[in-house]
């Protein structure tokens, strides 16, 4: 029987559901912004012919994550409609014209940018905050991370008493490109695309890694303003931000009416193609900011501007076989094997493929010729099968028998769409090792990328905690090894087994928990053995709202839903519980040592710092800190205790200043210390 109405409603919106969290929250999207869009649309058109089945706002375009503390947005941040052809932009200008009494609009048009969508505040001058869009009227608060980015200037001169600057976090390709290289030495899963990249980025909770990723900024848009009437015009006001020193896109000139605006699109698909961060479309906004008020907006989207999205590159190649990539977790990911073709300008012989219903979805078969997209893709994904051209003995693709065929043992873990690895290879056993002895682990000197091969390749070592109980006879085994590298090593491995609680809970290995996240939860729990047996509601409270919804409140500071599973999840694995048996044998420290070197002045106490110290470098203090039973946050609030202030303090110490957070300087964080 045909599905009714209210079924189809129903399976719409789970599947838009489902790609709104891979867009938004997991930064992995299966689908095009253009095929997302359709969905939505039909969702739209099935819920006017019947609103007796239609259901609650999707929430559609919410960036809000767990773990974050958010503010309000002064003027409210609306996302942008889109169109796809011209006589849907044409049609928008013919409202325009309408609504605002005739021809003389003028026209700013400048290169969507494919990234994060930010507002920047400056009060009296000074940066005070980043905010995500959130959901329009609030966002996550993200100045830790925006901080790092250098193109934002800390004080404006002359600035209104209130200033929102609305912009884009991106990621240059060439720095995409950079880190891809890392992934790909370390035998690590690549990124998929620059846009992802920068939005997981932006909501890092591990600094350090955050520090390791360059972000730029490119700022567009005026929100809130005081005095409301300080620009006349969008142009006038992004002339300002340059001269503020903001980094701004000015590749078109203003245009004079529809026409004119069209004309630059075109001229702006052509120009796209050298800018060096992904783009997949054209903004078009009317230039007077008295147009824009009374053009006015919906409760979603400004009625003054509109978004044109390019159609996405497209090629037609063969694929000639599917192989898979194996990732440091073992996480199997399907990669399509293709005869080399040219698209945007680069020449394209590997497609991601995702995981296995995603190949069974689209049936896509070895032989087949295939349609390949690269809409700000880095890595190009598949987007449909050329039936017509499907060889007469195709055969649909068998993706369990591909992986006995290829000796790997995996299987699929309730919901997870990967299939991973029962027991590692030989390439994951060694990224392992080297992870676990890693500076930001257990610091082995010595131990990296061709000793692990050594260890692993001799039999000597399995599990990572193998190497803690190699006897000297073993580790002379090696290559290069003689008595004095031996003695080396042998003094390494004792000085690893007394590090701290959180690099042991770092070296495991456990997906989604970087060496903060490690940090936090040595803190909490004190003991392995504690973390070991942690309960659901150890690590989440559980709310249950009047109309029977499920939220979720963290008992950790970022440790949300998705960090929280991974953990029950890992230590609900034998093999895991195992490694954890055999660091307490060899003799690793596995349990929290802070209180014994606890200062009063520190204990318990919350820090930020911010500027560059006269003496000490940023890891140094923060280490000071939490040996002495203090925590670092990276950002500002009223639970911050100090705010450690050194040279060319930032937005930090103006927020602490107006929370009235004790702000001290090096000197005084070295009294509280006892040194």
């Amino acid at each position: 029987m045909p599905e009714s109405p209210r079924d189809q409603i129903l399976k719409l919106r789970q599947e838009i559901q489902r790609h709104e969290e891979l867009y938004r929250k997991k930064h992995a999207p299966e689908i095009s912004d253009f095929e997302f869009d359709k969905l939505v649309d039909q969702l739209a058109d099935l819920e006017r012919q019947f609103p007796a089945d239609a259901g609650p706002d999707l929430g559609i375009g919410d960036d809000k994550s767990e773990g974050f503390q958010q503010a309000d947005h002064r003027a409210p941040m609306l996302s942008l409609d889109n169109t796809y052809d011209e006589a849907d932009f044409r049609a928008f200008g013919e409202r325009l014209y309408k609504a605002l009494g005739g021809s003389g609009l003028e026209f700013i048009v400048e290169p969507k940018v494919d990234g994060v969508a930010v507002s920047l505040t400056f009060e009296k001058g000074r940066f005070v905050r980043a905010v995500t869009r959130g959901n329009g009227a609030r966002g996550d608060d993200v100045t830790a991370n925006v901080s790092l980015i250098r193109s934002i200037p800390r004080t404006l001169s002359g600035a209104p008493d209130l200033l929102e600057v609305r912009g884009e976090i991106y990621m240059e390709l060439v720095e995409f490109q950079r880190l891809n290289r890392e992934r790909e030495a370390a035998g690590e899963p690549l990124y998929a695309n620059p846009r992802n990249l920068a939005a997981g980025t932006v909501k890092l909770l591990d600094a350090e890694e955050a520090k390791r990723r360059q972000l730029s900024i490119v700022c567009y848009g005026l929100g809130a303003c005081e005095p409301a009437n300080a620009f006349a015009t969008l142009k006038e006001f992004k002339q300002q931000l340059a001269a503020w020193g903001f980094p701004i896109r000015d590749d078109i000139a203003v245009q004079q009416g529809i026409d004119a605006a069209w004309q630059a699109i075109q001229q702006l698909d052509v120009l796209r193609r050298d800018l060096p961060f992904p783009t997949d479309g054209a903004v078009v906004k009317v230039n007077r900011l008295e147009d824009q008020r009374r053009a006015g907006t919906t409760s979603k989207f400004p009625h003054w501007a509109v978004a044109f999205k390019f159609p996405p590159d497209q090629a037609e190649t063969v694929l000639r076989s599917i192989s898979m990539q194996v990732g440091r977790t073992g996480a199997i990911t399907p990669v399509a094997e293709l005869d080399p073709v040219l698209l945007a300008g680069s020449t394209v012989a590997r497609a991601t493929l995702h995981n296995a219903d995603e190949i069974a979805r689209k049936d896509i078969r070895e032989g087949d010729t295939v349609r390949i997209q690269k809409a700000g893709e880095i890595i190009p994904q598949v987007l449909s099968v050329v039936v017509a051209k499907r060889p007469a003995d195709s055969q649909p693709f068998n993706f369990e028998a591909r992986l006995k065929e290829l000796g790997l043992d995996a299987v699929r873990v309730g919901d997870e769409a990967a299939y991973k690895l029962r027991a590692p290879s030989r390439d994951m056993k060694i990224r392992r090792l080297v992870h676990f002895a890693s500076k930001q682990c257990l610091d082995i000197d010595g131990l990296g990328d061709a000793v692990a091969e050594q260890l692993i390749d001799l039999g000597l070592v399995d599990a990572p905690v193998d190497a803690l109980k190699l006897n000297r006879g073993e580790w002379m085994m090696l290559e290069g090894f003689k008595e004095k590298s031996v003695d080396n090593m042998v003094a390494g491995l004792a000085q690893a087994k007394q590090r701290e609680l959180w690099r042991a809970i770092h070296a495991l290995g456990i997906p989604n928990v970087g060496m903060q996240t490690a940090k936090d939860l040595a803190r909490h729990f004190q003991s392995m053995d504690a973390l070991e047996a942690a309960k659901p509601s150890d690590l989440l409270h559980t709310k249950v709202g009047k109309k029977g919804g499920v939220s979720y409140e963290s008992v950790i500071s970022g440790v949300g839903v998705e960090v929280s599973e991974s953990i029950l999840s890992f230590f609900s694995d034998p093999n895991h519980r195992d490694w954890v048996q055999a660091m307490r044998s060899a003799g690793l420290n596995l349990i929290e040592a802070a209180s014994a070197a606890t200062v009063a002045g520190v204990a318990g106490k919350t820090f930020v710092l911010t500027g560059t110290l006269p003496t000490l470098g940023r890891d140094e203090a923060r280490d000071l800190i939490e040996k002495a039973g203090g925590k670092v946050s990276g950002s500002v609030s009223k639970k911050t205790d100090y705010v450690v202030a050194g040279e060319e303090a930032g937005s930090k110490l103006t927020k602490a200043q107006e929370l009235g957070v004790a702000v001290i300087d090096e000197a005084a964080l070295r009294a509280l210390l006892g040194n």
